[in-house]
């Protein structure tokens, strides 16, 4: 009896698994962990593990843009900066919501972007002010520099993060992260919910509590550090 157990432990483990990659056996997509992620299905535990197989597989990253409302245009590997080559990088031009500018971004970046307003950002605003967002305003994302007081390389050097300062509602009102963190009004409360929302979709995500440096804008990375603050 023992040794079925054993047998029958090692088929759960192991056959469960390789039947999931053969497809041998049926299972939704959103629950295939080698199925490529689909941004417009509500986010799961497998979430961010499909997330991380985007950084080296562009061909997959722009399968799975192509899930999303985002516009975007591909672009090739360049070297724009001394030391800051760009890599499996593409220019986001908007989606369902206006961007303050179009910015480049690496695809796992754009991804998380997409996954983030879908799913984290216009629910937050539906269910706070009835009213949708129509612009993310930001302040770029590619930046050739260390990170502040350090020698180390800022993920913006290979426009793997993206930095936004406020967001514009259907009804005309302006949030800003600058102005409208402090405070427990619903722009306040709906900035830290947001916050929380992108802590789901990013590897990293820094707002104003984190530090002096971050207290007016949210700053938004998929780099090698999860980090929530």
């Amino acid at each position: 009896m023992r040794q079925f157990l054993i047998a029958l432990l090692i088929f759960v483990v192991v056959g469960g698994p390789l039947a999931l990659y053969r497809q041998w056996i049926d299972v939704p997509p959103r629950w295939n962990p080698w199925a490529p992620l689909d941004l417009r299905d509500t986010p799961n535990w497998l979430t961010a593990y499909k997330l991380r197989r985007l950084q080296g597989d562009a061909e997959l990253c722009r399968t799975v843009l192509d899930t999303s409302a985002l516009r975007y245009v591909a672009l090739p590997d360049s070297t724009p900066a001394a030391d800051c080559p760009l890599s499996n990088t593409v220019r986001v031009q908007g989606s369902d919501v206006r961007l303050s500018s179009s910015f480049i971004a690496t695809c796992p970046v754009a991804a998380a972007f997409a996954l983030f307003e879908r799913h984290g950002l216009q629910p937050a605003a539906e269910q706070r002010f009835g009213h949708r967002v129509v612009q993310v305003d930001h302040v770029g994302s590619f930046a050739c520099r260390t990170i502040a007081g350090s020698q180390r390389r800022s993920q913006h050097a290979s426009a793997n993060a993206l930095d936004i300062v406020g967001f514009r509602l259907a009804d005309g009102q302006r949030i800003s992260v600058l102005r409208d963190w402090p405070g427990e009004d619903d722009k306040s409360l709906f900035l830290r919910q947001v916050k929380e929302a992108a802590c789901s979709s990013f590897n990293t995500t820094l707002g104003p509590d984190y530090n002096a440096a971050h207290r007016d804008h949210f700053h938004l990375d998929m780099g090698g550090f999860r980090m929530c603050r």
